[in-house]
């Protein structure tokens, strides 16, 4: 594989991790966060720590960094989840600027100047293999009773909780989990890029990972990977633009919002069943356009 397309798989990959678990929490539970950036910081740094200064193999450190990254966010889901709407929302970007600006002043870490010599641990395979693991707990996840009631949660939280859902509980765990599945990209990152440092998680890196999920759908796990993958690929494609590049991006980015305000796959799963009912559909219209035009030639 060329090793141009392959970093550029690798970078999609380790966005889609992020998404993943941001799907979760925005697009399943409805909880809007701006601070995934910090978790994937926490998650990274924890990882490189592991890998770096105690020898730890990749995958268990791994672990270890979206671990540390849900540990934090149940700290601060404990005084943010009760927030209401727009609130929280600004609670979580207020944590990933903190996050930042707290690694910026760690000369453990290397203080704003950054952390270099971390291993290069991650590979396109270690990506498709923990991606592939992630679609796969977060699908049945969402088709359990847990995920449904998450969905619920979204739809209409104050009727979820006379029912007898606990909000709270569940909006917890769509938190922790999502913390975990950005930590787990913050920590693949580190591998790949060999270097951290703080401003690669600014608010900037928050928003981007927003985009992406809004882009391929809210409540979409196809949605999601869709969108990592063409917005990851898309400043890529547009680099003979040079500097107008970016804003190449975020004019397509409005356009499809304009289009399409649900996203590509808004509430849609690109299943095996769906293709093939999508396929049939396609199919029965062509006929249909055929005998009509038919029908016509003969009168």
């Amino acid at each position: 594989m060329n090793t141009y397309i392959e970093g550029i798989l690798i970078l999609a990959g380790i966005n889609l991790m992020a998404v993943l678990g941001l799907s979760l929490l925005t697009g399943f539970t409805g909880l809007f966060s701006f601070g995934h950036a910090g978790f994937m910081a926490i998650g990274g740094y924890a990882s490189a720590m592991l890998t770096v200064k105690f020898h730890w193999p990749l995958i268990p450190a791994l672990l270890a960094g979206g671990l540390a990254a849900a540990l934090i966010s149940a700290v601060i889901g404990k005084v943010t989840l009760n927030l209401k709407g727009d609130y929280f929302c600004i609670a979580t970007l207020g944590f990933g600027e903190a996050i930042r600006l707290i690694l910026d002043n760690v000369q453990y870490f290397g203080g704003a100047r950054g952390w270099p010599g971390i291993p290069n641990y991650t590979n396109i395979w270690n990506v498709i293999a923990i991606n592939l693991l992630a679609i796969v707990i977060l699908a049945n996840l969402i088709r359990s009773r847990h995920g449904r009631n998450m969905i619920a949660i979204r739809e209409e939280e104050l009727a979820s909780q006379i029912i007898g859902i606990n909000v709270f509980k569940h909006k917890m765990v769509s938190l922790m989990l999502s913390a975990s599945y950005a930590g787990i990209a913050g920590g693949l990152m580190a591998h790949y890029m060999t270097f951290l440092q703080p401003k690669m998680f600014s608010l900037v890196k928050s928003t981007e990972l927003i985009i992406i999920v809004i882009f391929g759908g809210l409540g979409s796990i196809s949605g999601s990977v869709l969108g990592a993958l063409v917005l990851t690929a898309l400043p890529e494609v547009l680099r003979s633009f040079s500097r107008w590049r970016l804003v190449c991006y975020g004019l397509a980015v409005i356009i499809i919002m304009i289009s399409r305000p649900e996203g590509l796959l808004g509430g849609y799963e690109l299943t095996p069943s769906s293709i093939k009912k999508l396929y049939n559909r396609i199919i029965t219209k062509k006929r249909t356009r055929s005998q009509g035009l038919g029908g016509g030639d003969t009168l």
